[in-house]
């Protein structure tokens, strides 16, 4: 993406008269959208936090069924479904509001207007997030996947998401010049396809039930969906604006961006339908859903190739910025984990990974290893700019990555594995299914010591990102930013 020129990272001072004008008008839209995104960041590390403690919890139920017996606000079930939606909706919602915004309003070369709107709608949508968490808490679960937020409190965060999306318009109406860069299609597009995708489910599932398998197809339309049309669109946002912007370089090919962005437009839509695969659903509805499973390899394929072409010669600049470690390891991750999707919706295939560890693990791919490590270098990026300090710690921040990268490995390996041994097992009848348990244990005993590495990971970034949030004049100064090596620098800007 072009954002490059607007910011040569290996330039050296004294700086151009352009450069100076453009660093400056930088500066400005940061302090205007610096309320707005330090509420969404905020709420957001507080929810990743707060997931990882339910995580925790359901780790050690799992383990320890005996374990908070006596009450029933924590049964397995309810902290599980406490963790997906704390991290779904609190974590991964609210920093997709932070980087978004922030990448709109710089990509659209203006101060924003009516920054009082970003933050009403995040204190709706932290509110109806707390309302449903405590529903849940209280048993008020709707046994959706990924719909679990009780009815009383969804048209809090409809109001929200109506409300940011009002914004990203009027954003998008009063920039600066006609050029779009393919940040603001992701986003604009992201913003579009999610209001629709959650009002539609809720009416349909929620609100006013529609009849029989419509339910589970519209469910599956709409999880699978909340990935692939809301933070997957979001963090290739992100990767597109971040790579350039921190190696001084445009991205690789303009035309392969168009033509991996209308190829998720046009193909991802239809992909959730696979995860019905053996069920009472329409043959020829299975068969698009498979088609456009398999389909989605090209956009895969063309931003893979994009990223990889964009940062080849420059893999020490990558190792030394906090930045790109984050998002070339989420971008590696898009490609693999859309791959083995792809691969999932194949009937045969499917047959064995169904109702496994194996679907478990493919989601942890997309959510966190791509998704999350994205967001992370998002953040890395972001907060240095709106506060005009750098990162206190850099050993919290390899502490960080090394936690993330090495934990959700061992998940992924340990699910992945233990779903295809349930799977191919599970198909032969003549295996008990206890001697099937008993082979999977040791797997999800891995899996349990991925979770403490996660949580590590998850405790350092939270430290320094509060560190460097409160210290102010504590923080010492710096010739540069924070660097994991010495081989490179990111830009000011």
């Amino acid at each position: 993406m072009s954002t490059a020129t607007q910011s040569n990272t290996q330039s050296t001072s004294p700086y151009s008269s352009k450069d100076v004008a453009v660093r400056a008008e930088l500066s400005e839209i940061d302090a205007s959208v610096r309320s707005s995104a330090l509420f969404f960041t905020v709420s957001a590390i507080f929810w990743l936090v707060a997931g990882t403690v339910f995580a925790l919890i359901t780790a050690y139920k799992a383990h320890e069924p005996d374990f908070l017996s006596g009450t029933e606000y924590l049964t397995f079930g309810r902290a599980r479904t406490l963790h997906l939606n704390a991290m779904a909706l609190g974590w991964g919602n609210n920093i997709v509001f932070a980087i978004g915004i922030w990448i709109m309003a710089r990509l659209c070369r203006s101060p924003i207007r009516h920054g009082g709107l970003l933050l009403i709608a995040g204190v709706f949508w932290n509110i109806g997030l707390t309302v449903g968490l405590f529903g849940i808490f209280r048993g008020d679960i709707t046994s959706v996947e990924w719909l679990e937020i009780p009815g009383y409190a969804s048209p809090l965060l409809a109001i929200s998401y109506a409300l940011i999306g009002i914004w990203g318009i009027m954003a998008f109406r009063f920039r600066r010049g006609e050029h779009v860069y393919v940040s603001q299609w992701y986003i604009l597009a992201a913003l579009f396809w999610f209001p629709w995708l959650y009002v539609i489910a809720q009416v349909m599932i929620i609100w006013f039930p529609a009849r029989g398998v419509v339910q589970s197809v519209t469910n599956w339309w709409f999880a699978h969906n909340v990935l692939g049309l809301w933070f997957t669109p979001m963090a290739l946002a992100a990767a597109y604006y971040l790579i350039p912007k921190v190696l001084g370089r445009p991205i690789y090919s303009y035309y392969l961006s168009v033509l991996g962005f209308w190829a998720l437009a046009i193909f991802y839509n239809w992909a959730g339908i696979h995860h019905l695969v053996g069920g009472p659903i329409p043959v020829w509805l299975i068969s698009a859903g498979i088609v456009a499973s398999v389909m989605m390899v090209i956009p895969v394929i063309v931003v893979g190739l994009n990223h990889h072409m964009s940062v080849v010669g420059l893999h020490k600049e990558v190792w030394a910025s906090p930045t790109l470690r984050f998002v070339v390891f989420g971008a590696i991750s898009y490609t693999l984990a859309s791959l083995i999707g792809s691969a999932m919706a194949l009937r045969t295939v499917s047959e064995v990974t169904h109702f496994t560890h194996f679907v478990v693990g493919h989601a942890h791919h997309g959510v966190y290893a791509f998704f999350s490590m994205i967001m992370f270098g998002g953040v890395y990026y972001m907060m240095p700019r709106l506060l005009k300090r750098e990162w206190p710690s850099a050993t919290l921040i390899r502490i960080h990555f090394w936690g993330s990268a090495i934990g959700i490995t061992v998940m992924l390996i340990a699910l992945h594995v233990a779903g295809w041994i349930q799977g191919t097992q599970m198909n032969d009848a003549t295996v008990p299914f206890l001697d099937i348990v008993k082979q999977t244990m040791p797997w999800l005993q891995a899996r349990s010591v991925s979770g403490v590495f996660l949580t590590v990971a998850h405790m350092a970034f939270a430290v320094n990102f509060f560190w460097m949030l409160f210290a102010a004049g504590a923080v010492r100064a710096k010739q540069g930013p924070t660097l994991l090596t010495r081989t490179s620098e990111e830009g000011a800007a």
